[in-house]
């Protein structure tokens, strides 16, 4: 299971999976804000994600990292763990797609990077800087997917996506996954899990579960 595993030690799951987890996919739930950033002349820079994970992850995710014994979690507890998901997902695009007027736009090394622990949920913040900011007056279309499908991320049904600095003829539009493609119209669950073991970041599964922001600046 070397994708399995390859999360495993992404999200600190180890030996988690479940009987009931372990031949289905997806095998993580995130419940996913963004936050699109602008420069204060009005250029986008970039997103600032906040990934709120299910409770079940949640609390294996921290066991032991209570340090002072106290009963509860500070963000400083929380620091390095924080950092190691939001690094390990280098390979991974960040799980985001940024196109301005059509063009992928490069990110640089995520920055602001955080977690804090609030009914019995793990919630993970931190931003993707562009390489170079895009300039207003076009359109931005943003997808924030998994490409194998191991992680599920939905949108949060109020303020999924907000605009920070933006100009004010800006507008934001959030649409969830579209129908499943034909080759692939069965329920993940229904697939072997040798079909997922064989998906890298490059196969591009989980972009029919994306989802999809347009993003208008005219």
């Amino acid at each position: 299971m070397e994708h399995i595993g390859l999360w495993c030690r992404v999200l600190s799951l180890a030996t988690f999976v479940t009987a009931n987890l372990a031949w289905a996919h997806p095998h993580v739930w995130v419940k996913a804000r963004a936050e699109v950033l602008f420069t204060p002349d009005g250029k986008m820079s970039g997103v600032r994600h906040v990934w709120t994970f299910d409770p079940g992850n949640s609390s294996f995710m921290t066991q032991g990292l209570d340090a002072d014994h106290d009963g509860k979690l500070t963000p400083d507890e929380l620091r390095d763990l924080a950092r190691q998901n939001t690094l390990s997902l280098t390979e991974f695009d960040y799980f985001t797609v940024l196109k301005w007027n059509g063009h992928k736009q490069e990110f640089r090394e995520p920055t602001n990077y955080g977690m804090i622990f609030a009914e019995e949920a793990l919630t993970l913040t931190f931003d993707l800087p562009l390489k170079t900011p895009a300039v207003a007056g076009k359109t931005a279309s943003l997808e924030i997917y998994d490409p194998t499908y191991f992680v599920s991320l939905s949108m949060a049904t109020e303020d999924a996506v907000t605009l920070k600095g933006a100009p004010k003829s800006c507008a934001v539009a959030v649409t969830g996954p579209m129908p499943l493609k034909p080759l692939t119209a069965q329920k993940p669950q229904q697939l072997s899990e040798a079909f997922f073991q064989a998906l890298t970041s490059a196969a591009g599964y989980g972009e029919q579960f994306a989802n999809r922001v347009q993003i208008v600046c005219p």
